[in-house]
This record gives C-alpha cells, sequence and structure tokens, in this order.
C-alpha cells in the first residue's frame, strides 16, 4: 500500500504540540492498555515513506541516518516490540536527569503517538516507527559527545571531540540489546558528573522557582563600616540564601561586622576574593537565582560530555575556576594544589596532555602573548626595560643581542627569543613541569607565594602556578629512586637548569567546571571567564 502525501503532511503538523501550552499526557508506561501491536508497521510503509517524502520535509533531524539504516536493513521494521518501543520512549521521559530536554528528542509528538497506537491508524504507527530510530540517534549522540560543539563555542577549547559510531549502537538494538542499556554507557561515567545529575535530582525535586528574590542594584564598592542604600537589599539577599540569619527588615544602611561575616562566608563558598568588600562582581553572584543555578548545572554537565571518556589509571586535573590542582591514581585523589590561572584577558585554555619532563632551576622563554603585549612595548618605551626585568635577546641563530643595537619601532623586534634566566627573579620559580602542547602552557613554581592565599587567583598570563609545586615535581619522579631529597636539595642549590625525563605515563587535564557536589551538598563556584551564560543560551530549548 502506498503512502499518500496528503495524509503523510497532516502527521507530519501533529509537531505543533507543546506540554507548555497544554497538560502533559500521562507516561506511556501509565496509560489505559490498548490493543497489542503486533507489526506497529509494515517493510513496504517503511521504503514508500524514504521514496516519496522530501527530507526537508519530514522533520527528521538525522534524515540521511535514519534512511541508510533502514534501506540497510530492506526496510524491515524495527520498534514493533511493545517493550522495546517503551523503554526507549522511557529514556525519553527520563533524559532531563542527564541535563538534556525531553522536548528535543521528538517527545511530545511520541508521548502522543504511542498513547494512541491502534492497528487502523498506518499513518501515525509508521510515523511513530521513523521517529523512535531517530530520537535514538540523538540521544545516543547527545549523551556520548555532548549537544554542542565546544570548539565553534570556545577558543580556549582544545580537548579533542569524542566520536560515537551510531552504525553499531543500531546494530546492537537489532540484536535486541536495550535501547536504555545501550544509552546508560554512552554517558560520563566521572563521579563529578554522577554528582551533577545527583545535584539536578534535587533542584527539579525540590523545584527551580523561587518565590521571591531580591536583585541588588550593582554599584560602587561597599567596603565594611561604610553607609549605602544597596545595604538592606544585601541583607535580605543573604537572608534568602541562608547565609545571614538575622532579619533583614532590621537592616539599615550601615555594613555592619555580621553582615561582613554573611557576605564572608558567601564570597568563600563561590571561590571569590574572602575580603568582605562589595563589589560587583559578588553582587552578580548574589543575584543568581536559584533557576540560574539550575542553568549552571545543566551547562557543566553538557561540559562534561565534551571532556575524554578515558582519563587514564594516574592523572592530574586542574580545575580552572576553582583554582585547583588534584592526583588522581585508581580513582582515588591522593592530593591537591592551590593553583593561580589565566586572568580573563589570557584565559588557561581546556586541554588534555601528558607529562614528558621536569625542569629544575628552569629558564623563562618568554611566550609570543607576554612579548608582544608587555615586553616589546616595555622595551620600546625605555632599553632598560630590559635589564630591570633581567630579560636577555637571542637572534635566530643563537647569538645574544645588545638591546641598544635594536630597532624598536620596526618588526624586527618580533623575529627574537626572549629569555629570563634562573634565579630568584624567575616567574617560574624554582620547578617547571611541561607536557608539550601547542598552547605553550605548563605547571610551575612563583616567587609570588602570598598569591596563594587569596580566593580568586585568576592571576597569571595563562600557565598554571601551583602551591607547593616542589612537593608535585617530588612526586612525579618518585619513581626513580636516584633522585631522592638529597639529589633534589643539590640540583636546585646548583642553580643549573637541569631536565628529569618522566617515566610515569600521567595525563594533566585542563577541565572547566563551576559547580560539584561535595558532602551533599552543592557547590558552586564563580564562572571566571563567563563561559556558562554564553553556552546555557546555546543549550536551552528554542522557544
Amino acid at each position: 500500500m502506498k503512502i499518500k502525501l496528503l495524509l503523510v503532511g497532516l502527521i507530519f503538523g501533529m509537531i505543533g504540540i507543546s506540554c507548555k501550552d497544554e497538560p502533559k499526557l500521562e507516561g506511556i508506561e501509565e496509560r489505559n492498555e490498548v490493543e497489542e501491536i503486533k507489526e506497529l508497521t509494515s517493510q513496504d510503509d517503511i521504503e514508500d515513506y524514504f521514496e516519496d517524502i522530501d527530507s526537508t520535509s519530514t522533520k527528521l533531524n538525522n534524515f540521511k541516518s535514519v534512511n541508510s539504516f533502514y534501506k540497510q536493513r530492506e526496510f524491515m521494521p524495527l520498534w514493533n516490540d511493545k517493550e522495546a518501543r517503551e523503554d526507549l520512549f522511557r529514556s525519553i521521559e527520563t533524559i532531563e536527569y542527564d541535563g538534556l530536554f525531553f522536548e528535543d528528542y521528538h517527545g511530545e509528538e511520541l508521548q502522543q503517538l504511542l498513547s494512541s497506537l491502534n492497528s487502523e491508524n498506518e499513518e501515525q504507527n509508521l510515523r511513530a516507527e521513523i521517529l523512535l530510530t531517530d530520537a535514538f540517534i540523538d540521544l545516543a549522540h547527545d549523551l556520548a559527545v555532548g549537544k554542542l560543539n565546544p570548539k565553534e563555542i570556545y577558543e580556549i577549547w582544545g580537548t579533542e571531540l569524542n566520536t560515537v559510531n551510531i552504525e553499531s549502537l543500531l546494530q546492537k538494538l537489532e540484536k535486541g540489546e536495550k535501547a536504555s542499556s545501550i544509552l546508560a554507557e554512552l554517558a560520563p561515567g566521572h563521579v563529578v558528573y554522577k554528582s551533577l545529575k545527583k545535584a539536578l535530582k534535587n533542584y527539579r525535586d525540590d523545584g527551580i522557582k523561587e518565590n521571591s528574590s531580591t536583585v541588588i542594584a550593582s554599584g560602587k564598592l561597599v567596603k565594611p563600616g561604610e553607609n549605602n542604600d544597596r545595604v538592606p537589599d544585601i541583607a535580605s539577599r543573604l537572608f534568602e540564601l541562608g547565609y545571614y540569619t538575622k532579619s533583614p527588615d532590621s537592616v539599615g544602611t550601615r555594613y555592619t561586622k555580621e553582615l561582613q561575616t554573611a557576605l564572608e562566608d558567601f564570597q568563600k563558598d563561590h571561590g571569590l576574593n574572602t575580603d568582605g568588600v562589595i563589589g560587583n562582581t559578588t553582587i552578580e553572584n548574589l543575584n543568581l537565582t536559584t533557576e540560574d543555578r539550575y542553568h549552571q548545572i545543566l551547562v557543566n554537565m553538557e561540559r562534561w560530555r565534551w571532556y575524554p571518556r578515558d582519563l587514564g589509571e594516574h592523572y592530574i586535573i586542574v580545575n580552572i575556576p576553582d583554582y585547583e590542582l588534584y592526583v588522581v591514581k585508581n580513582g582515588d585523589t591522593i592530593r591537591s594544589h592551590k593553583t593561580m590561572v589565566g586572568t580573563e584577558a589570557r584565559k588557561t585554555p581546556v586541554f588534555s596532555d601528558e607529562i614528558d619532563y621536569i625542569i629544575y632551576n628552569p629558564t623563562w622563554t618568554i611566550p609570543p602573548t607576554i612579548m608582544k603585549n608587555d615586553v616589546i612595548p616595555g622595551a620600546s618605551r625605555d632599553v632598560g626595560y630590559l635589564r630591570k626585568k633581567n630579560i636577555k635577546i637571542y637572534d635566530r641563530s643563537g647569538q645574544e643581542v645588545n638591546p641598544s643595537s635594536v630597532n624598536w619601532s620596526s618588526s624586527s623586534p618580533r623575529s627574537y627569543t626572549y629569555r629570563q634566566p634562573a634565579g630568584p627573579s624567575n616567574p617560574l620559580g624554582l620547578v617547571k613541569i611541561i607536557y608539550p602542547n601547542e598552547y605553550m602552557i605548563y605547571l610551575h613554581d612563583t616567587p609570588s607565594k602570598s598569591l596563594f592565599e587569596k580566593n580568586a587567583r585568576a592571576q597569571s598570563s595563562g600557565c598554571v602556578r601551583v602551591e607547593n609545586v616542589l612537593d608535585l615535581a617530588k612526586y612525579l619522579i618518585e619513581d626513580q629512586k636516584e633522585y631522592d631529597d638529597e639529589k633534589i636539595d643539590e640540583i636546585l642549590k646548583s642553580g643549573k637548569t637541569t631536565q628529569i625525563a618522566m617515566k610515569q605515563e600521567i595525563k594533566v587535564h585542563h577541565f572547566y567546571w563551576t559547580t560539584y557536589q561535595k558532602k551533599d551538598t552543592t557547590r558552586f563556584i564563580d564562572d571566571i571567564y563567563d563561559l556558562d551564560k554564553k553556552l546555557w543560551d546555546l543549550l536551552k530549548p528554542k522557544a
């Protein structure tokens, strides 16, 4: 029986149904029993469907893949079994617990189609067959790879994209494997992703809408003891968030010690400078609502789908906005270090690489960005700048160049290499840990150790400064017994630049996540590079 184009066109029109406008239908497993459909659709009907319908009019997300799949199996239907259909639909119904959206997987149309299957409506049954396959392909892709492509969104994203073999997954379906089992294996298995799922469920169960929330206006800095008209609003917002326990109605315009303590607790919990000063970054974080925080969980789950699935048995994670480095071995975090990362203007990139070697008493070869933006302009204004900074210039043959002989107004300064020798003023300190990468980024020491006392530590030019990095370096080469404490002390005291190759295989992963669960509490971190809102605007369902 050939499908009439007019009838098929009517079926396509059903997509406009929305749960935002109509009461949500019951889940298909709870519907009134209908007569079992032994054959959802026929081989001939599926073949006619793809012969007669133009890809632009089907409203399928994966027309070519679906067409190819059915052609390969000679247009035999896949979803005749009721249990298989309902198993996949349950995955669609619950996909929001993975931070994705029911409506993106034909959820509303499938809900209606599968709730009213009967042997008399061949066109609707055919539509259900095709949509189920299309939805499975989208679900598999989005769980395994992510819904969006980070390289199209962020300039700082260098992690390789994940891949998924849809054909092999469809073959598993053909062999009778449950769709829900296949899909469950595709999502990230890392403990942070799993904790985000738990946090997301808690937010959904508790409700993400605030009955009321105070919005604080931006303005000049307010320091403890000062008076400001915004202080009552700040007290109200801290009260709403559970940081200030007294009645905000009694608060005047004076910024009191009690209010300062509450604000500092909030700042500490959100990775802000714990200085008690009311600045616009603190206000921006105070103004984020429960719904905003819910969206923050969603975007971080999407980012986790972009990260490598296999991080290795022994690796380092640098969580950029949390200013923390963790060493993980066989699933256990065995050490952690505070870090400093790149400023907003010189962001630390997201990428993964393996540690190659460690350098004690390192020289500092000025990276291109700093050379262009800082060193050359500084020398152009005052040739003595290089002497004050203890920076030497070398030409392409490795010969040292006299700064006075350089025409600083020409393009020639860009062709030189600028290097600072090892020593106490060297910004790399006593050691750097190298994992060769296109960004020329590495872990290193710093002479400015007091900066680790700050909560907000976006202070570097892109590389990652690590507190107690000598201890970390010692750990990384502890399998090389010849480099004991006495030998390392000897190297450091000599002042001689010394390179030690790694023997252990340890990767470094630069990741960016701004929320996670800690002891059943969802912790939110300041989004230091303002990446979350941009991602949410792209990720959220289109109106």
